[in-house]
């Protein structure tokens, strides 16, 4: 028999999540971001439930194939661009549309001997001083594109630094917004702002490409709203069994550490699933754990390839009880927020040893 943890995907909660954010674009267009194998969801898994997308963004070269092979038609933005001058022929083979975010990849296109046709993004930067032409450099980049023969520059782009906030600070959405309408000045090229964030929590900003992604997967973009509150489905369930039973005394401890102690005698459960497989070794006492039916909190340090669970008032669990470390029963964001950690590091950084499969509603 396998071990018996296994991530669990629901594509229709990927679709459902999608419609949401199509909702909330209203007439913009969206790119359903897919990079890093669709947030550990699957890539091909994502092609189908993201079918009703205007276009896919990823980051590289082979993520883009792999979506092409499964049958996706529509856009597809690299949202780094090339890395190689060798990937240009490829892409416009593809029929990608690549993110030019510095005059060296400028440079990469004004060299390549294919003149086919290709389509770009031209990256400001707005302020979060990352990826992007700086403003004084923004408008001689987009003339120099503009002079290469069979280049067209379908958008201008950049990307919000602290979407998830509201109020005034350095960088803020507001901020950023009039910088880039200042960097966008005179040009007929459409535009993206729009992460997750600017997308659910301001709604006033304006585009014509919106680029939700943490989004898709059923997990809010910001502290201030919970993801059932933007009306979100968890895609991802991590789910695993009790292997062990035992009786803790009173005074007795658990775990690495012996971080936990047992206040009267406890039933302790063990988890198969550790930090090796992607649950986080930072997670304190006390985060959230679901097993056999109810809601209960890890206690001791987790391990790398077990932890362990409180069975107080649970008095039916034994070897063999169904566990659910995130899902539908224990939001993904809130096992991030007690281990001082990001949803988006929990979806990415499962193990490739744990096993993956569709949810069973999508199975029937």
């Amino acid at each position: 028999m396998p071990r018996p943890l296994i991530a669990r995907i629901d594509g229709r909660a990927l679709s459902h999540n999608l419609a949401v954010a199509r909702t909330r674009a209203g007439r913009r267009r969206v790119w359903a971001v897919v990079k890093a194998n669709a947030y550990g969801h699957g890539l091909e898994r994502a092609v189908r439930a993201f079918a009703a997308a205007d276009g896919l963004a990823l980051l590289e070269l082979d993520e883009a194939q792999r979506a092409r092979a499964s049958g996706w038609t529509k856009p597809i933005l690299l949202l780094e661009g090339v890395f190689d001058p060798r990937e240009l022929d490829e892409a416009a083979r593809l029929d990608l549309t690549c993110v030019v975010h510095c005059f060296e990849q400028i440079e990469m296109i004004e060299r390549r001997s294919d003149r086919a046709g290709l389509n770009v993004y031209l990256k400001l930067d707005s302020g979060m001083n990352r990826l992007g032409f700086a403003p004084q450099d923004g408008a001689s980049a987009r003339q120099r594109l503009e002079a290469i023969a069979g280049v067209r520059v379908a958008a201008l782009m950049s990307h919000l630094a602290n979407a998830d906030r509201r109020e005034a600070g350095p960088c803020d959405v507001q901020s950023q917004r009039r910088a880039f309408e200042r960097l966008c000045k005179g040009s007929p090229a459409e535009t993206s702002l729009c992460n997750s964030a600017g997308l659910f929590l301001h709604p006033d900003l304006g585009d014509h490409w919106v680029r939700p992604g943490i989004a898709l997967y059923g997990s809010s973009p910001a502290g201030s709203a919970s993801a059932a509150a933007l009306g979100l489905r968890p895609a991802m369930a991590l789910n695993s069994e009790l292997i062990a039973v035992r009786t803790v005394p009173a005074g007795g401890r658990v775990g690495y550490g012996s971080r936990w102690a047992a206040l009267r005698p406890t039933r302790i459960g063990v988890v198969a699933c550790g930090y090796a497989d992607g649950y986080p070794r930072s997670a304190p006492d006390g985060t959230p754990i679901w097993v056999a039916g109810q809601r209960t909190a890890l206690a001791g340090r987790v391990s790398m390839d077990m932890l362990s669970v409180d069975l107080t008032g649970i008095d039916d669990a034994g070897i063999g009880s169904p566990v659910q470390l995130w899902g539908e029963h224990v939001g993904i964001d809130e096992v991030a927020r007690q281990s001082e950690r990001l949803a988006y590091e929990l979806m990415c950084g499962l193990n490739p040893r744990v096993r993956v499969s569709d949810a069973l509603s999508d199975q029937g």
